[in-house]
């Protein structure tokens, strides 16, 4: 039986609100445990909403930044700036290696 992590499966959108500290500390804090729990077996996609607040509404995005887990499935919401790890895991419902 194999893992979503060993079939690539995670895809992960971070919503973010142009350069401001917040987001750009989301973002560093999702490549840095996604590099711990992840590594080779992640795509994230950025989306800023300065660029293209339409965006959105795909998600139903109310605050920023906001990290959506597209894949595996079920969607799932994280809001902040990610600087939480123990608190991102279990959003993500992802544990940490043994």
């Amino acid at each position: 039986m194999t893992t979503p992590v060993q079939d690539k499966g995670w895809c992960l959108r971070l919503y973010v609100a142009g350069q401001s500290p917040r987001s750009m500390s989301a973002l560093q804090n999702l490549k840095a445990i996604c590099e711990t729990h992840l590594a080779g077996h992640y795509d994230i996609e950025v989306i800023d909403l300065m660029e293209d607040p339409k965006l959105a509404r795909g998600d139903q995005i109310v605050a920023v930044p906001t990290l959506v887990r597209k894949l595996p499935e079920p969607v799932r919401k994280i809001i902040g700036d990610l600087s939480n790890t123990e608190r991102v895991l279990v959003g993500l419902d992802l544990r940490p290696r043994e």
